[in-house]
């Protein structure tokens, strides 16, 4: 029955139903944030908080209603019963903060971080060319000829994928390595589960490493002033000790597969389309990328270059390499910077700022956790734009924005509706015919995430 012959009756209950659905999932995350806050400062002190807090003029109401509304889509992946997205839901916050006079249109494109879009669009035009031109599918091949036992095709694995992830921003390769694991694996004729799971794991681990590992670092880099080799120097030990973790909890998650002596078959060949050519461009410019990266040249100028000078070729059409473009993504980034602006701008004027230094935030375990458990409500690229307007009032706030880093990436792996990158790699496996369930991944990802975390602090 379509929806214009249904009948009235249904139709309104039906919009009933939204409507009370709607309200129960803002009374569930509402709640959510109200315990974070309460478990961070104690109930005493929680309860303290809210007494001192003025009663809002009517647009500081408009504007917190609108923030907290996004934040409710971006919590649960899209607004009930209606079409629209996470990249949506920032793009109507961001237009109704500009609508109710929160931000001018002059003031909403200064709120925006072109930097960070301008660095996530380079790396995934890179990305795109050394997908496209088999360097993934050669690379995955050769780790296979090496691996002689299941054991070492794991770590072999794992270890690509936090490498590749560390410079090339994990949602892209957690796009790329789900189907040729599982291509490897079918033709070794091994489980190809304890592979796959190990990819999310490994590349939420992995991109702590540097500023183009993940987008909330590059959000961090852009607003904690640190250098590509600052940013590394202190994160790189806890993304090599998170990925050997990774190894030894998959490994002991699937004794059977993974610590028989039971030798690899030999692989069966596939023919697949290698450009050489293309590869060996792609590899030049991405080698050349990295070390001025660390060189100290600016990210965004450098990646957005090397993405220009790869879309100068005769062999692939430049739509191909728009289409491995994530696009939602760079809309939903410069949409929550203007709802974030406008609620910096309106609701966080310097001296209520200047109270939130109750929160203790300074004291690293408290920082990490907040970061931790909001990353899981609303996602880590949000949580790190909620938390920049206190992380800047902190003592030491380059120290606090890699605890940040840290957390909320890490924190990624607590459940399988963590980060991104894991329903990302969920969704190609299971088009692949690979099912991943909730608690298949959370016996590994929840003591990952605590002992990751657990190492992070002790390093920081």
């Amino acid at each position: 029955m379509s929806p214009s012959t249904e009948p009235a009756s249904k139709r309104a209950r039906h919009a009933c139903r939204r409507f009370w659905l709607g309200i129960l999932a803002t009374i569930i995350v509402a709640g959510g944030a109200a315990l974070i806050a309460a478990a961070v400062l104690g109930v005493g002190e929680f309860l303290s908080f809210l007494h001192r807090l003025p009663t809002p003029a009517p647009q500081t109401a408009a504007v917190t209603a609108i923030f907290a509304a996004t934040y409710l889509v971006l919590a649960i992946g899209k607004l009930p019963y209606y079409r629209l997205d996470r990249a949506g839901g920032a793009l109507l916050g961001a237009s109704l903060m500009i609508g109710v006079g929160a931000l001018s249109l002059d003031e909403a494109y200064r709120a925006i971080d072109f930097d960070a879009i301008t660095l996530l669009l380079g790396m995934m035009i890179v990305v795109a060319n050394l997908r496209l031109s088999g360097f993934f599918r050669r690379a995955a091949d050769w780790l296979a000829d090496a691996a002689r036992r299941p054991i070492f095709l794991l770590v072999a694995v794992a270890t690509a994928t936090g490498f590749f992830s560390a410079f090339l921003v994990n949602d892209a390769i957690c796009l790329v390595m789900p189907p040729l694991v599982i291509d490897l694996t079918q033709r070794l004729k091994r489980d190809p589960t304890p592979y796959v799971l190990a990819i999310p794991l490994a590349s939420n681990v992995g991109s702590v490493a540097t500023i183009t590992g993940n987008p909330q670092n590059m959000i961090i880099a852009g607003a904690s002033r640190l250098t590509y080799g600052e940013f590394a120097e202190a994160l790189w030990p806890i993304a090599l000790g998170g990925v050997a973790l990774t190894i030894v909890l998959v490994a002991l998650a699937f004794p059977r597969e993974l610590l028989s002596r039971e030798k690899l078959a030999p692989i069966a060949p596939a023919p697949r389309p290698y450009h050489a050519a293309i590869a060996s461009k792609a590899l030049l410019v991405t080698a050349a990328m990295i070390a001025c990266f660390f060189a100290g040249a600016p990210p965004a100028k450098v990646a957005i270059v090397a993405g220009g000078l790869l879309l100068l070729t005769r062999r692939i059409g430049s739509k191909k390499i728009y289409n491995e473009i994530d696009w939602p993504l760079l809309l939903m980034f410069a949409g929550l910077f203007v709802v974030v602006g406008a609620f910096d701008k309106a609701v966080l004027t310097p001296g209520e700022a200047a109270g939130f230094d109750r929160l203790r935030l300074d004291q690293a375990t408290t920082l990490a956790l907040l970061s931790a458990v909001l990353s899981n409500i609303v996602s880590n690229v949000p949580a790190v734009l909620a938390l920049k307007p206190f992380v800047a009032q902190l003592s030491d706030p380059k120290r606090a924005w890699l605890i940040v880093a840290m957390a909320s990436t890490l924190a990624g792996n607590f459940t399988l509706v963590g980060s991104i990158a894991n329903l990302i790699v969920v969704e190609r496996a299971r088009s692949l015919g690979v099912r991943i369930g909730f608690w298949t991944y959370f016996k590994v990802g929840a003591p990952l995430t605590l002992a990751t975390i657990a190492l992070g602090l002790w390093r920081l």
